[in-house]
Order: structure tokens, then sequence, then C-alpha cells
């Protein structure tokens, strides 16, 4: 037991001896590196087209929509059209069977008051229903509406007009268009927000009523902007500005901004087209401090 103790003894001194030797020579290289020289990364201020856009949700709803109910009370004789139907206005959906003893009467017929489709049948065949009963939901789909609510703070910045991105989850790699065409006059005081609908082309049917959406309104765009990406960009007391590479140092230079997208910020002056700036290595940079590039495009 001694000796396996002993054994054990003497392994755990090399190991140690071993690891002091690796600690040493990792601490030797450690002591050689500059510990006042910021490892960073520079690319190139280029120029390209940049969107500003708001992200929001909302829903899809139908243009036209309209919930179809007899105009007597009765039985549910039998649905005309089912779900998907394409429909004309004043044509029969269902008929309803008069529930009056003694008297017989021709069925009623429940009429569409819109050319559409027929989103959902309330009721089946044999129901007891009222004129407060629904019987049918007729929907026009052509064109939707994409239905968004606006915080107070960018109500400035949504006009009628603007482009909009529209994305459902049914559709995951599919980006629909659309354009504003309505802006509530009002801002809701408990939610802070204004509504607006877009209007989005759905001639193949795809964006259904009730689809939930995300959506990206466009508020502004430049052509051939000079643009950087937005981490780049440092605030001091309010004024914006970047660092560029100065033989082997970190120039400070004060830049002023455009339209951002998230990724990527305009620069309306203070940068040109194709200068260097460091994008990456910021933390705790200076105005002089020293600099190695990692990766310069």
């Amino acid at each position: 037991m001694k000796s396996i103790n002993f054994r054990i003894l003497i392994f755990t001194a090399a190991a140690a001896v071993s690891a002091a030797g690796c600690g040493n020579k990792d601490l030797e290289a450690f002591n050689k590196l500059e510990k006042d020289r910021f490892l960073v990364k520079i690319e190139k201020a280029r120029v390209q087209d940049i969107e500003e856009y708001i992200a929001l949700v909302g829903s899809v709803k139908a243009m036209d929509e309209a919930v179809l109910y007899p105009r007597v009370a009765g039985k549910l004789l039998r649905n005309l059209l089912t779900e998907g139907d394409q429909v004309k206005k004043d044509q029969a959906v269902a008929l309803i069977e008069r529930d009056e003893p003694g008297v017989q009467y021709e069925p009623a017929p429940v009429p569409s008051t819109l050319n559409g489709v027929v989103g959902r049948v309330y009721q089946d065949s044999g129901a007891s229903v009222t004129p407060q009963t629904p019987i049918a939901l007729v929907v026009t789909q052509g064109q939707v509406r994409v239905v968004v609510d606006v915080p107070e703070r960018y109500v400035g910045k949504v006009r009628a007009g603007q482009a909009a991105r529209i994305k459902v989850d049914a559709f995951p790699d599919t980006v629909f268009r659309g354009k504003v065409y309505r802006v509530s006059p009002v801002v809701d005081s408990r939610t802070r927000s204004a509504a607006i609908e877009i209007l989005a082309e759905n001639a193949d049917g795809r964006l259904k009523s009730g689809m939930f959406t995300e959506v990206r309104l466009v508020v502004g765009a430049r052509a051939g902007a000079v643009a950087v990406p937005s981490s780049a960009i440092q605030e001091d007391e309010g004024r914006l500005y970047v660092f560029v590479p100065l033989n082997d140092t970190a120039s400070r230079r004060e830049v002023r901004t455009g339209i951002t997208n998230g990724d990527y910020t305009q620069i309306a002056s203070g940068l040109k087209s194709g200068e260097d700036l460091i994008t990456f290595g910021l933390y705790g940079l200076k105005d002089g401090s020293k600099i190695k590039t990692a990766d310069k495009e």
C-alpha cells in the first residue's frame, strides 16, 4: 500500500513539474506581448443601397368580409356551398326551412352580399336558426389587408404609399410586398400606438385572413450611400465617431450619420467610400491606442 502511495506521489510531482514547465513557456510568450496594443479588425466603408425600416407584427384580414344571416327562423335545410367555394353576390349559400306548423313555405335562401369565397360555414343541416344565427362567412381575398399597430414615436415616419415587406410562418422563404394605404388619424391612449393597414396583392390566395405576420415598413431609403457596420459607430456625449487606422494606431474621427437598418448605417459626412475603419476590438480603444490588425479587407 505504501509502495502504491509512493508511486502516486512521484507521478503527481512529475505532472506538477511538467505543468509548471508549460506554464512558464506560456507566461514567457505572454510577457513578450505588448500589453497596450489592441487586436482589431479593419474593413472599408462601402457604397451600397440602404433602407431604414420599422419591424412590426400584425395579422391578415380579407379586403372585405361579410357574415351571412338568415332572414327567417327555422331549420337549416342544407348548405349549398362549403369552405373554399366561389360565390357571387345574391347567390344562395344555404336554404332555410321555415318552422311554422300548418303552413308550408318554399325554402328560404340565405344570399351572399359579396362576390368572393366562402371562408367558413357555421351550421350543419338540421340546426335551428334565427335571424341572429350566423350561417356563413364570405371573404374577398384577391387583395388583403395587413393590420399592424405603429408605436407613437414612429407615427411621424408613416404615410400612405410606403413600401412594406410581409412574411408569414406558412411561407417562411417568401416575402410578400405591399403598400400602406390607410393610417389611423388617432393614437390609442391605452397602447400609445396608431393602427395602419397595408394593402397586398393576393391573386394566388396564399395570404389568408387571420394569419400572423411580420412586417418591415420601409420609412427611408438611400441609393448609393456610404455605409458602415452600425456596431463600428461609437458615441460620446452625443457626438458620433469611428476609429480609423493611422500608422499602427487608432485615430478617432467624428462622423454624421443618416438612415440605418440596424446592421448598417449611412455615413453622411466624415468618412468616404473606400476608407478603412476599425470594426472589431473597439472595447477600451482610445484615440492614439496602438493596434495590431487581425484581418484587413
